[in-house]
């Protein structure tokens, strides 16, 4: 995980901390949202941070554990006590301790997000100037916040937060992912469920999972709770927080919302590898005073901080394990490099074909690649079990380089360009791209898979191929997913599959490897793995000869001279 930064956090106690729960916000259209809030016991008034969510306001309480993922307000005592704002937790609609039907971000909440930001801004402990702060869904909350832009809005600081709800976690490339199911089903049981049976909270009726596998394409449904196309309207400061390690659920919309947003804004991406280090992070005080603190005071309480002065953009290198700021992004001075799929063998892991990966394009007669699913050896997803234990890439398509000669530096967006046929008239490519360490001559010889680290992941679903022509860029292909077409059993044909962005040093004497296959698997992916469909069996082909040279499109950053 990247490391906390080092500034040490001044200790002051100002105030003394008042909590008042119980309190209700009346919507433009009658609905009761409840509220708890948390504020300076003093006289005065005070800037406003907000969260909304339908994680319930008293889970506030809860000890700062993993298992407790969706506590994620923050240090709120710190932000009172020692620095002087109100925090105000809202239940959204639906929830906890909220009146109303819960339907996910549908325009009445998006309503209500706006009417609350008005009714802190109003309050008579407020000076009129309201933040939104929180993480994961808080952080949904905020653009739409940003995007209805009430006039007491001044900032907005999402932490960890998807702006396409479609495109980012639910149906990568088209494939359905199984997270946004499982994940409303969690909370409807949180809301519900107490200890000894006893009286339990909000009944979420809506049967959204439902919903969700549904609305298979991006349709209505998914365009009302989607914040993506509104991102222009953002006119308050923004400021974006990603992580690498979270490709499947927020890191593309942290990207994009940074790159869409008009107004003021600032970049960060942390090198938090999954779920479980970003949420950590967002719990310590060292990282809010080092990056958080500063925007709200700047736009909260009107500080001259110097926020203005900081670099646009401020990465973590994985790999190097060094943060570095940047003056915009994508870098420029990041050059698209082509690594072309060879035959091989690279002779250094055992996989279906153990491919080459290399910036010699391939020759005449290198041909094409296939493989059969699904394979008789897969137990979890792909993932097979072989003799040192679970093997998640003997049975897959792997593309390996020779070790590198040097460092090599991945900075930007990603694009795999696949030459592809299938026997059937619709097939997924789930790719990843990974670190693949130096292995021991003994330990080759034995079997052993050499040591590796997930650095990316991209899906493409081949009926999905429709692009948005306006939307997409050189550097991200962009789908409809609004006219899903079959494609021509044994047809050729061209996708370009979009890969998350990296900032990843691959270190002198390892490899970089691509993987392929049509499924992933829980054993791997956690919470964000596809359902192995049952019309998923067939062959299919990829290409890489010189008439078709199927490449991985890297923005490979220069080494700075010393």
């Amino acid at each position: 995980m990247a490391k906390k930064p080092a500034r040490k956090t001044q200790r002051r106690s100002n105030y003394r901390m008042k909590t008042e729960s119980g309190v209700y916000a009346t919507m433009r259209d009658g609905t009761r949202i409840g509220l708890r809030i948390y504020r300076p016991d003093a006289e005065g008034q005070f800037p406003v941070l907000f969260a909304a969510s339908p994680y319930m306001y008293a889970t506030d309480d809860l000890p700062h554990s993993p298992l407790f993922l969706w506590r994620e307000v923050g240090p709120v005592p710190w932000y009172v006590e020692q620095h002087g704002y109100v925090y105000v937790h809202a239940d959204v609609r639906g929830t906890g301790a909220s009146d109303g039907t819960y339907r996910f971000f549908d325009a009445a909440e998006q309503n209500d997000l706006y009417d609350l930001v008005e009714w802190c801004g109003r309050a008579p402990w407020s000076n009129g100037k309201v933040g939104g702060i929180g993480q994961s869904y808080y952080a949904w909350s905020q653009w739409f916040m940003g995007v209805a832009n009430p006039p007491h809005l001044a900032c907005i600081a999402p932490y960890d937060g998807a702006v396409d709800i479609y495109r980012d976690c639910t149906y990568h490339g088209g494939t359905y992912c199984d997270f946004m199911a499982w994940w409303y089903q969690h909370v409807r049981v949180n809301n519900l469920h107490r200890a000894a049976s006893g009286p339990g909270g909000a009944a979420l009726s809506a049967d959204l999972g439902w919903q969700f596998a549904r609305h298979q394409t991006y349709d209505a449904f998914w365009r009302e709770r989607s914040a993506w196309e509104r991102l222009g309207d953002i006119k308050v400061p923004t400021l974006s927080i990603g992580h690498w390690g979270k490709m499947a659920l927020h890191l593309r919309g942290n990207i994009i919302g940074y790159e869409d947003v008009k107004a003021p804004k600032k970049l960060i991406v942390t090198g938090a590898k999954d779920v479980f280090e970003a949420h950590d992070l967002f719990d310590h005080v060292e990282f809010h005073e080092a990056e958080l603190l500063p925007f709200y005071d700047r736009y909260l309480k009107g500080a001259n901080n110097g926020w203005e002065k900081r670099a646009p953009v401020k990465l973590y290198a994985r790999g190097a394990e060094q943060w570095r700021e940047e003056a915009e992004w994508p870098l420029k001075r990041a050059k698209s490099v082509s690594y072309y799929l060879r035959k091989g063998p690279s002779k250094s892991v055992t996989s279906l074909n153990d491919g080459g990966l290399s910036t010699e394009p391939p020759r005449r007669n290198e041909g094409a690649t296939s493989y059969r699913y699904p394979d008789p050896q897969w137990k979890f997803g792909v993932v097979s079990m072989g003799k040192f234990g679970p093997d998640p890439i003997a049975r897959v398509l792997t593309f390996t380089t020779e070790p590198l000669a040097e460092d090599v530096e991945v900075t930007g967006p990603i694009v795999l360009e696949l030459f592809a046929a299938s026997s059937c008239t619709d097939t997924d490519f789930i790719v990843k791209l990974a670190d693949q360490a130096p292995q021991g001559a003994d330990d080759r010889k034995a079997g052993k898979q050499p040591g590796s680290v997930n650095v990316s992941k991209g899906w493409l679903r081949a009926s999905h191929r429709e692009k948005d022509e306006k939307r997409s860029k050189p550097y991200r292909p962009v789908y409809t997913h609004m006219n899903p077409q079959p494609i021509e059993p044994g047809k050729t044909y061209r996708y370009e599959v979009e890969v998350m962005p990296c900032s990843y040093v691959f270190k002198a004497g390892h490899r970089i490897r691509l993987e392929i296959a049509n499924a992933d698997s829980m054993f791997t992916d956690s919470f964000f793995a596809h359902q192995y469909m049952p019309y998923k069996v067939g062959r299919d082909t990829i290409l890489h000869g010189a008439a078709q040279a199927s490449r991985l499109i890297l923005p490979i950053v220069p080494a700075r001279k010393k």
